[in-house]
């Protein structure tokens, strides 16, 4: 382990062992998904649709330029999970911290529902690089908005992972640092405008199939595509 890595761990059983208390409403966090991804989803339909800055002269630009970002912090999450699993696939396996003997008593007894959790290298954190990347979205459309879930991402997604062992806190760091990298270079002119115009374009044309795919897009997302995981690795390792 680095430096970070070990101050943070250290720092983290502390916690552990004066807040016993505290472990099962991390552990209802990591295991729920309102505090996870849904706010952050419920905050892209927000910028979505937002007028307040929509209104006069130049509103049409204005949503438009709103709705491009949207669909890039969409793009990038989607990049970022699969750049995630791309690099934790190709980079040397890291066992989870909460698996590994020499540090399974720094952290909290938890019941984390994850069941790839084992098979899947730690570094870097899928879920720090897609909630950022999605997050950055969400800041470049409103900063005061942005902040809190730039936040809420590092407080409520990162953290509790770190704390319960999911992860090294650099594995949360890496993939907060790329998610919003991925971010910031999608949402780039030149990118962004030809990457959105044909989602804009589509729902515009065919709005009841758009806003029912986004839906379904939504929850998916919100969910990080658990389900499909779950299935894929069992299709993989179980046949």
């Amino acid at each position: 382990m680095n430096v970070i890595d070990t101050w943070t761990i250290a720092s983290v059983n502390k916690v552990a062992i004066h807040s016993q208390g505290f472990t099962p409403v991390v552990e209802a966090v990591v295991n729920a998904y309102l505090p996870k991804g849904v706010m952050l989803v419920a905050l892209l339909w927000w910028v979505w649709f937002r007028h307040e800055r929509a209104e006069g002269p130049d509103g049409e630009a204005v949503r438009r330029h709103q709705r491009e970002l949207v669909v890039i912090a969409l793009a990038s999450g989607l990049i970022a999970l699969v750049a995630g699993r791309l690099l934790a696939h190709y980079l040397p396996f890291r066992l989870r911290p909460m698996y590994e003997p020499a540090l399974r008593a720094f952290f909290p007894e938890a019941n984390v529902d994850e069941p790839v959790l084992r098979t899947w290298s730690s570094f870097p954190s899928d879920h720090a690089m897609l909630w950022c990347a999605v997050a950055m979205g969400i800041f470049l459309a409103s900063r005061p908005v942005g902040i809190y879930a730039l936040l809420h991402a590092v407080v409520l997604i990162g953290l509790p992972r770190i704390y319960l062992g999911v992860h090294y806190p650099t594995d949360v760091l890496a993939g907060a640092a790329l998610g919003i990298g991925i971010t910031y270079v999608m949402s780039a002119r030149a990118i962004r405008t030809r990457v959105a115009a044909p989602m804009l374009a589509f729902a515009q044309r065919y709005p009841g199939v758009f806003y029912g795919a986004a839906f379904v897009l939504s929850f998916e997302l919100a969910t990080q595509f658990q389900e499909l995981r779950v299935l894929a690795h069992v299709l993989i390792h179980g046949m």
